[in-house]
């Protein structure tokens, strides 16, 4: 995770040291260059969740090209199936301008961003990416819009440009949406208020006096007490971790059972929030409050997510794309943004890579600014704009190798990422 494909292509070379050793390795992974070079391949689908668990290929790796199952790692593989290269760039009318940057091992450096587009930070791990957006950009830009921020802007000299055409800047990364067990996707999503309001109208909810407020596992009324709409209990051990054992009463089931007798369509509101994103869209079909809210789930690749899946079981990746669904719901931006994600290719396989493409270009398209510090090549070959750091990391790093469009990019000696990136635009 976080390599470039140059450092990639270092540890692979350990890798095989190690088999060469006599020892057995197996590694779990979704990097384009780790999986050409292993011996023997076993790919696991053929989607994700409910659509997944299937051992869909296995064999030595050089038997992808006559596989003829579902696995979508050996028709990537392959080239049966790819992400394709954009057939235009986006021109930018307005720019950001970053002067002076020298924080850190970044060289004196002078960057333009260009708005309304898709512009990727790239460069070999520790040739200044983090320092020039997070340590500078970032903060700069949240000093700028008076918005609090946790450290001031690195050491730059100017940022100018055309700061009026944005209103604010976003940092998307992968860290966790809710640290309560009780936040989940559907409520992240602001689709659960919809779902309660629904569940309140139905003719038991009415007789019964069920308002809203006893769907909810966040307060008195409905939910379970005994568990406090946890759905477990937790016993707290001194020296070993926690026990956790699925409450008694409820079940697991998080509500009070007379409230569960409240159905829609045969289901209750437990049985409901088990429902996958995808089940969901067939479910709540006509109702455009709920679908508006949930549609964006489905389209940032997590249709398999159930609707009240717990947080805290969401990888990184899954995170990072239930933020990005957020932030979809609007459709055409009255106030543009400028989103900063920090590697959003972590852990992500081919497919879901390509589904985040079309999420990050649909932010574009609705009127908003998206810059992706990222090392895969796969993203910045879909870049309008790319600003290559380097030339190597540490001492070695911190220039500005190359600012433009990725054909430009490959005729750049001194880029590691344009010799790397010349394969993936032939």
């Amino acid at each position: 995770m976080g390599l470039h494909p140059r450092d990639t292509g270092r540890l692979v070379e350990v890798l095989k040291e190690l088999r060469d050793l006599g020892n057995t390795v197996v590694v779990v992974e979704h990097e384009e260059d780790v999986i050409k070079a292993a011996d023997y391949l076993v790919d696991i689908g053929p989607a994700a969740g409910i659509h997944g668990g299937e051992l869909v290929f296995a064999g030595p790796y050089e038997d992808i090209y006559k596989d003829a199952s579902e696995s979508l790692t050996t028709k990537y593989m392959s080239g049966r199936m790819s992400i394709p290269v954009p057939k235009l760039r986006r021109k930018a009318v307005k720019w950001l301008h970053l002067k002076g940057c020298r924080q850190h091992n970044l060289k004196n450096i002078d960057i333009k961003i260009p708005l309304n587009t898709l512009t990727v930070v790239s460069g070999v791990s520790g040739s200044g990416k983090t320092t020039l957006v997070k340590d500078i950009l970032y903060p700069a830009l949240k000093k700028h819009y008076d918005e609090p921020t946790a450290k001031a802007p690195g050491q730059h000299s100017e940022l100018s440009g055309d700061l009026k055409s944005l209103t604010q800047v976003e940092m998307v990364n992968q860290s966790p949406i809710g640290k309560s067990s009780r936040s989940n996707p559907v409520t992240y999503v602001k689709a659960y208020d919809a779902i309660r309001n629904l569940m309140s109208n139905q003719q038991l909810s009415k007789i019964r006096g069920y308002k809203p407020g006893h769907f909810s596992f966040n307060v008195e009324g409905g939910r379970c007490e005994t568990c406090q709409g946890e759905g477990e209990q937790v016993i707290e051990m001194q020296f070993l971790a926690d026990v956790r054992l699925e409450c008694e009463d409820c079940k697991g089931k998080r509500f009070k059972p007379e409230l569960l007798d409240v159905q829609y369509k045969g289901k209750n509101i437990f049985e409901i929030l088990c429902m996958s994103v995808e089940e969901s869209l067939d479910f709540f079909a006509g109702n455009k409050e709920i679908i508006t809210k949930i549609k964006p789930l489905n389209d940032v690749g997590l249709g398999y997510v159930q609707l009240g899946q717990s947080s805290s079981t969401l990888s990184g990746g899954e995170a990072q794309r239930v933020k990005l669904a957020s932030f979809l719901q609007g459709g055409s931006a009255k106030n543009p943004l400028l989103f900063i994600f920090d590697e959003p290719t972590t852990g992500l396989h081919f497919h879901d890579i390509r589904t985040l493409l079309g999420a990050l270009n649909a932010l574009v398209e609705n009127g908003h600014s998206v810059l992706v510090v990222e090392h895969n090549m796969e993203v910045i070959k879909c870049a309008d704009w790319v600003i290559d750091l380097g030339p190597d990391g540490g001492k070695d790093g911190g220039h500005l190798v190359f600012q433009g469009t990725p054909e430009d990019l490959v005729k750049v000696k001194e880029s590691w990422t344009g010799k790397f990136l010349k394969e993936k635009l032939t």
